[in-house]
């Protein structure tokens, strides 16, 4: 007598999982809990009911439905998406709430309440590729939906090989027509590039496991200059250190970490520094399976830390998955200090120069001078004098303006002459010559930086804030947004650079929304908002902007305010003051 085998349907599968939920749980577990629930309540669950779906299973941070129609799950997801973004519209970036979604047309085994098969498993991998925010389907879902909902089209991603799944999936991305400036974030700016053959990986803050409160910054110093000397490679891309310094100190789960920044592997490590001795252990983790891939132990004199660095990248690197082809990576035209406190007077004030007061850039400012006395040929140390000298120029620390910029041009010029290979030292002299309108020696400082750093997020986005100021805002969107999927916590000024950069293209909705991700608008983003709500012909908000600039700024004048930004051609600074003026602010 036959057996009856599983019952089978065909089913559309959606597969949908929170974004950063690990995160969000460690810094406010209740708080967090409570508004997943409210979304859950009020939003995601009635829209799959109306969409004629049925949850099949919940975990902590995600779920799976099935829907008998494709048409059908397609508007369900499209729904939540659009309604969480606008939810988010009032909550600061750090407590957004966002969702991957996958859609998959599928075969799927159906045992009592629960399904299974590759029809689920497929659907799980298309979330995974989803960016935050953002749904990916299967080619199936495409081909069945045709042309029958009315405002979603589709990218198409191609091939894509996924892992687990020995077949390749064509995967499209659904693009809502109100576009990205319906998002709470740009988040394709910052999301996975799907389909990208580089491999991904991000280097979580080593552990100090000296004892000592003091040493800290060593532990964080030479983790920050794993991340550095791991850029170098064209080959691998690295998420920066300001996301990854986020989980310093807190215990977290590689598997939490890979989803959150859509990457590949995951580094950890420890360092105990005693006397003149260090040791450091290393590990290389699969982000998708918890897997050690790679573990080593170094342990040396301190003056070889170095060579330590060298050989951990190397390694790291030759264990990845394609044998990466690296990049120039020659020590030799490098020139570290060989005075170890020096160095680690140079990592101490890198860390301070993060923090942006103006205690820490002052005491930054005593360390690189301090490291400077100890070995006054130090190239990188002249450079980090010359970028901490900067913020205080620019946030105005210092009490003579014109001495202090001439003084940053003087440690840039030194540092050059002693070492022409450090990435830092290019990035800084373009912006400096972009100041002076200098737009040449600004395009071949700015490239130097990219060649030799081209996974450096400061010098990704300057490279976007570059092509603006040339008038090739498009490019230059191009590459902000790059340097905000480079570093997923970016700072907020990189909305302000992609912001001009959708004014300079003409793309006001978007540069508007851009603008509004800025937490603490100055003047100077109240005067774009108002001219950018000028363009857009919209009078009230307008006015209210450039009410609010003059509010904080009464002597702001237009002709000033443009003498301060650097746009090459004249067309593009004219459509600015076009836009002021129409706002109604003084000429």
């Amino acid at each position: 007598m036959d057996v009856p085998g599983p019952e089978r349907r065909l089913a559309a599968v959606l597969a949908a999982d929170m974004v950063g939920f690990s995160r969000l749980m460690e810094v406010d577990e209740a708080g967090t809990l409570a508004r997943l629930k409210t979304h859950r309540v009020e939003l995601i669950d009635p829209a799959i009911g109306k969409n004629r779906g049925v949850i099949i299973k919940t975990t902590g941070d995600g779920m799976l439905a099935e829907f008998h129609s494709v048409v059908d799950a397609v508007l369900c997801a499209t729904e939540v998406q659009r309604r969480m973004a606008r939810r988010n519209a009032d909550v600061p970036p750090a407590r957004w709430i966002q969702f991957r979604i996958g859609i998959n047309l599928g075969d799927v085994i159906v045992d009592q309440d629960d399904i299974f098969g590759d029809g689920v498993n497929v659907a799980a991998r298309l979330e995974a590729l989803a960016e935050p925010g953002g749904i990916c389907v299967s080619g199936a879902v495409r081909d069945q939906l045709g042309e029958r909902l009315d405002g979603v089209q589709f990218d198409d991603l191609g091939e894509q090989t996924v892992k687990n799944i020995a077949r390749s999936i064509r995967v499209f991305r659904v693009r809502l027509s109100e576009g990205l400036a319906s998002l709470p974030q740009a988040t394709t700016a910052v999301a996975p590039t799907v389909g990208s053959k580089k491999p991904s990986i991000a280097v979580l803050p080593f552990a100090n496991m000296s004892g000592d409160p003091e040493q800290e910054f060593f532990a964080d110093g030479l983790t920050e200059d794993i991340i550095t000397e791991l850029s170098r490679f064209h080959d691998l891309l690295v998420i920066s250190r300001n996301s990854t310094f986020v989980y310093k100190g807190k215990a977290v789960k590689v598997q939490d970490i890979g989803r959150e920044f859509g990457v590949d592997y995951v580094i950890e490590g420890s360092v105990r520094k005693a006397g003149g001795r260090v040791r450091v252990t290393v590990q290389l983790i699969d982000a998708e399976t918890d897997r050690h891939i790679w573990a080593e132990r170094y342990d040396r004199e301190l003056q070889d830390i170095f060579a330590i660095q060298d050989e951990m990248t190397r390694a790291i690197v030759a264990t990845l998955p394609g044998r990466v082809e690296a990049a120039a990576h020659d020590r030799t035209k490098r020139k570290p200090t060989e005075n170890m406190r020096a160095y680690e007077c140079v990592l101490a004030a890198k860390l301070l120069h993060h923090r942006s007061t103006r205690e820490d850039n002052a005491q930054a400012q005593i360390l690189l001078q301090r490291a400077l006395a100890m070995d006054p040929n130090y190239a990188h140390a002249h450079a980090w004098k010359a970028c901490v000298l900067g913020q205080c120029w620019i946030y105005g620390w210092c009490a003579d303006r014109d001495a202090t910029f001439e003084q940053v041009a003087s440690e840039l010029e030194i540092a050059l002459a002693l070492d022409d290979n450090d990435a830092d030292v290019h990035r800084i002299l373009a912006a400096l010559n972009l100041t002076r309108h200098d737009y040449e020696k600004a395009t071949y400082h700015q490239e130097r930086a990219l060649a030799l750093n081209p996974n450096y997020d400061l010098i990704v986005v300057q490279q976007g804030e570059l092509l603006t100021w040339l008038g090739l805002p498009e490019e230059g969107i191009d590459w902000i947004r790059k340097a905000m999927r480079l570093n997923p916590h970016h700072p907020e000024r990189f909305w302000s650079h992609l912001g001009r950069a959708y004014y300079c293209a003409e793309r006001y909705a978007e540069a508007a929304e851009a603008f509004s991700r800025i937490t603490r608008p100055d003047h100077t983003h109240h005067a774009f908002l108002a001219a950018i709500f000028a363009q857009m012909n919209n009078a009230v908000a307008a006015g209210a902007h450039a009410a609010e600039v003059l509010k904080r700024e009464p002597g702001f004048s237009v002709a000033a305010y443009l003498a301060t930004l650097h746009y090459k051609r004249a067309i593009d600074r004219e459509r600015h003051e076009a836009g002021l003026v129409k706002a109604g602010l003084p000429a």
